[in-house]
């Protein structure tokens, strides 16, 4: 999640190639959060006005629970009176998990996160992010009509001539209808997939009547072959993704205001406002919550698929990142997230800290070796950069 002031929506028309794909893991029904580390810290990435709560407070709140209907609830706090200069509370997850290239994620929804100041993201990263690549598969803010993907990557990879290292990264926008707010909830939601190989990286979109069959009835493997055309194509003819990606862990966030919703032109174009760069925070955040009854995600599933029978988790010792292999107990859908095998500990890393690089050591990602990935952090530049998602 970067700064993401749109820029080109371009689809890549390079044709993707395909194989099959074995489910590893699923995070779902009532065990949807053992497999997620809540950040538990105020937005200091995006700068937005909100607080991540740990995952003590997320349960006892009610910002993150599972309902009647087996479904994950992740969502902004809706019911507080929030005093002036103060932030509201809110969640962001991260997997425990890394998924190597050769994955397929499936991520199904009923219902995202919307309306004015709200900046909803499902997206993925490296373990020393920025380093090591960034996917963007669901971003909207404010009431904005469709959904906007987006890669971002050190300098050096390119789509259709755009540098996706800089500003709002390499953006496509959703064509489909139905693709993010009141819509995509009206129409009982939808699925998305994300391919992540070094074939390319490929992100497809359907309205809940379009999830094809072999989509919904997805329990053991995928096959992407039928899925038609994308919506987001990024080409390897411009980008190696084994050199500029490296495993990505899943997260999941809703923030409000900051260096994308909160811009006074962009605030101004879905949501009116004086034009002024506080009439974000100061027209919902702060006050009583009502303004944020549709600021939820409501999530059946998510679902990775990959090539490879491993999963990865994080261990850091004096700076560098290891990722780990590390053997999923259960892939069923108690989706427990349960994880052994060589790795000591798991860890969420990179933004928790605030680490990072600032792009110049002249490494595109981790070094990839068959069964570790080690990827060094040069912590406390993150600050050179400006992102939000994500």
């Amino acid at each position: 999640m970067r700064l993401a002031i749109p820029l080109a929506s371009t689809l890549f028309a390079t044709t993707p190639v395909f194989a099959a794909y074995n489910l590893v893991k699923e995070y779902s029904g009532t065990n949807f959060f053992d497999g997620w580390e809540f950040y538990g810290n105020y937005d200091n990435l995006t700068n937005g006005d909100v607080t991540y709560v740990d995952q003590a407070n997320a349960t006892s709140s009610k910002l993150a629970y599972v309902n009647d209907a087996g479904h994950a609830i992740i969502k902004v706090d809706d019911t507080s009176f929030v005093p002036y200069n103060y932030k509201r509370n809110s969640v962001r997850i991260e997997t425990k998990d890394y998924f190597p290239l050769g994955t397929v994620l499936l991520f199904d929804a009923t219902h995202l996160p919307f309306g004015c100041s709200v900046w909803p993201s499902f997206w993925t990263k490296g373990p020393n992010w920025p380093d090591g690549g960034e996917i963007d598969i669901i971003e909207a803010v404010n009431l904005m009509p469709a959904n906007q993907m987006a890669i971002h990557t050190l300098s050096g990879c390119t789509q259709s001539g755009t540098d996706c290292s800089q500003g709002a990264g390499c953006t496509v926008g959703e064509k489909a209808d139905n693709s993010y707010g009141s819509a995509f909830a009206s129409a009982g939601g939808g699925v998305w997939a994300t391919q992540f190989d070094t074939t390319g990286i490929n992100i497809w979109f359907w309205s809940r009547k379009d999830v094809p069959s072999d989509v919904t009835s997805a329990t053991n493997t995928v096959d992407p072959s039928s899925w038609g055309t994308p919506s987001a194509q990024y080409s390897t003819s411009s980008c190696d993704v084994s050199k500029f990606f490296t495993p990505q862990q899943l997260v999941i966030n809703i923030a409000l205001c900051g260096d994308w919703a909160g811009l006074a032109n962009v605030y101004q174009q879905t949501c009116g406002g004086d034009g002024s760069q506080t009439a974000c925070y100061l027209d919902n955040v702060i006050n009583n919550g009502t303004n944020y009854a549709d600021a939820f995600f409501e999530i059946s599933y998510v679902k990775a698929f990959s090539s490879s029978s491993d999963t990865l988790v994080a261990t850091v010792s004096a700076g560098t990142t290891v990722l780990a292999t590390a053997t999923p107990e259960s892939t069923s859908a108690a989706g427990t997230g349960t994880v052994s095998g060589s790795a000591a500990a798991s860890s969420s890393t990179g933004n928790a800290a605030g680490s990072g690089s600032d792009g110049s050591s002249g490494s595109n990602g981790a070094v990839i070796n068959t069964r570790n990935y080690i990827a060094v952090a040069a912590a406390g530049l993150l600050s050179l950069f400006t992102w939000a998602m994500i």
